[in-house]
């Protein structure tokens, strides 16, 4: 999953499933309490376990218990364990396609009639967050976080070295490569072998060329909508910039999930990284003095050299969301309605996120950001999230597992030059609304 969209959260930790209890795990109907899976990785995965822990120590008698997984590892077990009816009481995710699979098997609560009697919840998250939360005009999760636009990050050091200035232009992309491979410097850094990684850039050059309107029609199940000639542009101008070693060596072999692809940023062996907000805070928790010294640079993706989409839209992920599992029983469908009223972005998980470079999805939460050493970055995401004219979800969270599993295989066969975009947009349109 990529996240809605988009991409996708990248995260680090644990290989497997910890607990952040001390009692037993489980999903479905089992047990007392409520259970809760939610993604490792500080210091996202701090915030989330302080939620619960507030909320327990306030609620002595519905508690929570919750489960970590790395991002790639959660994909998986969250889908065998709804398959099964063993998914946990509050079920986190990205919305759009794979919450409407879970709604169609009827694994997730309606939670429109809840929302229509707690409208002071509702009314203090932003509006564009509820979009990917909503299926066939009903609410089936709860929006939750961040605010994650993809943003074009930078190394200021290495411009000034090779005396450049930030690409304003897709056009400037390319030209900046060669000039950083001919100072020993990979242009771009990747974890391509994650794959959602590699379809942010199809998703920003998609709407740089051609606006939402492709990708919409794609959504909408519009025949042999991948074959659009700004679809087929925007791929082969991809694999331009791969032909022209525009990512480092041996990018597909690189995880997200192991955060190099951060580090060749931050340590000097890249240039520049196209990646989610969220991978902030990652950095300026793990890159040294590379952020509170000043060397992180950050941008809007530029616009394409005669493209029609609007230079303020942004891709990635309008917010993430908690589902409730329909298996589960009465008790805990309470404890977790209870947790979305009083636990869910609470002023010490709105401070706390502020606090790792992020923006949540709360009104007005502009106001955390006066003093914040972080002030110049969350301006700039909220800035960028209030302002799109297009606010697009991760390609493989709006679409359906199905269809998303098909995309992320030939995004992977595409970046690694195996097939042509033609054959990239057959293969597509052979999954358009399935």
């Amino acid at each position: 999953m990529g996240l809605p969209l988009g991409a996708a959260l990248a995260a680090c930790g644990t290989s497997g499933p910890t607990r952040a209890g001390g009692t037993p795990t489980g999903g479905g109907g089992g047990g007392g309490g409520a259970t809760y899976w939610y993604l490792s990785g500080q210091p996202q995965e701090g915030i989330r376990a302080g939620a619960v822990e507030r909320f327990n120590k306030a609620n002595p008698g519905g508690q929570i218990t919750g489960t970590t997984f790395q991002n790639d590892a959660y994909k998986a077990k969250i889908k065998t364990a709804i398959g099964a009816g063993q998914a946990p009481t509050l079920i986190w995710g990205w919305g759009g396609g794979t919450l409407r699979s879970y709604v169609q098997a009827g694994q997730v609560e309606d939670l429109t009639p809840w929302f229509g009697e707690n409208a002071a919840v509702k009314d203090r998250l932003f509006p564009s967050s509820f979009g990917a939360a909503t299926i066939d005009g009903k609410i089936y999760a709860m929006p939750c976080e961040t605010v994650q636009p993809i943003v074009l990050f930078y190394n200021k050091k290495l411009f000034d070295k090779i005396g450049a200035e930030p690409p304003q232009s897709w056009g400037d992309i390319m030209a900046l490569v060669p000039k950083f491979n001919a100072a020993g410097i990979a242009p771009f850094s990747l974890g391509g072998q994650s794959r959602w990684t590699n379809m942010m850039w199809l998703e920003f050059l998609f709407d740089r060329i051609a606006g939402p309107e492709v990708f919409q029609a794609v959504f909408d199940g519009q025949k042999d909508a991948w074959s659009n000639p700004a679809a087929i542009d925007a791929l082969t101008k991809m694999q331009d910039l791969i032909k022209a070693d525009g990512f480092i060596k041996g990018f597909s072999s690189i995880t997200a999930d192991s955060n190099a692809d951060q580090a060749l940023l931050y340590t000097g062996k890249a240039a520049m990284m196209l990646h989610g907000s969220w991978t902030y805070g990652m950095m300026a928790a793990d890159g040294g003095d590379f952020v509170s010294g000043g060397n992180l640079g950050f941008m809007n993706f530029p616009p394409v050299e005669g493209g029609k989409g609007d230079p303020s839209n942004t891709v990635g992920n309008p917010g993430q969301y908690l589902s409730i599992s329909s298996k589960a029983t009465a008790e805990q469908k309470e404890i977790a309605k209870k947790f979305f009223a009083t636990g869910v972005l609470d002023g010490e998980e709105v401070k706390g996120w502020v606090g790792t470079g992020a923006v949540p999805i709360v009104q007005g939460a502009d106001s955390n950001f006066a003093g914040s050493k972080d002030a110049d970055w969350l301006n700039f995401v909220y800035g960028v999230a209030s302002k799109a004219g297009s606010f697009q979800q991760s390609w493989d969270q709006a679409l359906s597992p199905t269809a998303a599993e098909t995309l992320l295989d030939n995004i992977a066969k595409l970046f690694q030059l195996s097939v042509t975009p033609e054959e990239f947009a057959t293969n597509l349109n052979a999954v358009i609304g399935k």
